[in-house]
């Protein structure tokens, strides 16, 4: 495929992709009525988010190859093979703030069969993000000791039963990405995240650019480092495993942005707290 071919393809899909989410969020907007993005409070924790710990050890894989082509332009490719696990961001996010909060990992436990296994992910993943469970009240899960060794273990029977990829496209929130960012709002936005965050919660935040959608992606939120000029949000990206991600605000220009990476070339991404008054 040539790279006239390639850049029209991209761009043909873009148009597309924008054309179907305005509509669909659209009629969402419509039948929802007047939405608001109000957090519900979770509560503080017993301890902090550990993203060693706390994270899913395998990664929501990427459906393209990005990559910059020899004039300069950010391009795309099918990847081959094709993932097998791919748009599951907002499904990894949530599903990490449910296990952090309404599960307990008990390793003193026997290692239990995937019967029992399966029963006890859907039993997490149906839980409440509004209302944690106490400690004592906590599902179970025997024989690991968190989130990061259970899923290495049973990485399968995760995929299979925290939720589909439909979860990505069709949640609550993202009525909210066909309305303008305006510079006020997302400096609004920035002390709201820091409030959140000094309560010990966890946020879901989505990444977006939008009608462009160079980025359409969930974070797990769960640290904050402050300086005079900005403020380094620490997020779990569900795409990385390894380490944590930064987004940063930049307080002067009241804008925040990401580092270039495997799938996003770098520079200013539109922020919001996903409302989880509605689970998945």
């Amino acid at each position: 495929m040539s790279e006239v071919q390639n850049q029209n393809r991209k761009s043909s899909i873009e148009l597309n992709a924008a054309r179907w989410i305005s509509s669909s969020l659209l009629a969402l907007f419509v039948f929802c009525g007047c939405c608001s993005t109000h957090i519900s409070k979770t509560g503080p924790s017993p301890r902090s988010f550990d993203f060693q710990r706390d994270t899913f050890s395998f990664p929501n894989q990427l459906l393209w190859e990005y990559f910059y082509d020899t004039n300069g332009n950010w391009v795309t490719r099918d990847r081959d093979p094709k993932p097998t696990y791919w748009q599951h961001c907002f499904v990894l996010a949530t599903a990490t703030k449910q296990f952090f909060f309404n599960a307990r990992f008990e390793p003193e436990k026997p290692v239990a069969d995937d019967r029992t296994y399966r029963k006890l992910i859907r039993q997490v993943v149906s839980t409440s993000l509004r209302k944690p469970v106490e400690e004592d009240k906590r599902i179970g899960i025997p024989g690991y000791s968190d989130l990061r060794s259970f899923s290495r273990a049973r990485e399968q029977l995760l995929k299979d039963n925290c939720g589909g990829a439909w979860h990505s496209y069709f949640q609550r929130g993202h009525w909210r990405i066909v309305f303008p960012f305006t510079r006020h709002e997302q400096e609004r936005m920035s002390k709201q995240l820091l409030d959140h965050l000094a309560k010990n919660r966890l946020l879901i935040i989505h990444l977006v650019r939008f009608p462009a959608l160079t980025i359409n992606h969930a974070v797990l939120l769960f640290d904050a480092k402050e300086s005079e000029k900005e403020i380094q949000f620490i997020t779990y990206d569900p795409n990385n495993p390894e380490q944590p991600r930064i987004i940063t605000y930049d307080r002067e220009k009241r804008t925040f942005s990401m580092a270039p990476n495997d799938y996003f070339p770098g520079g200013r991404v539109d922020v919001y707290e996903v409302d989880h008054k509605w689970n998945y």
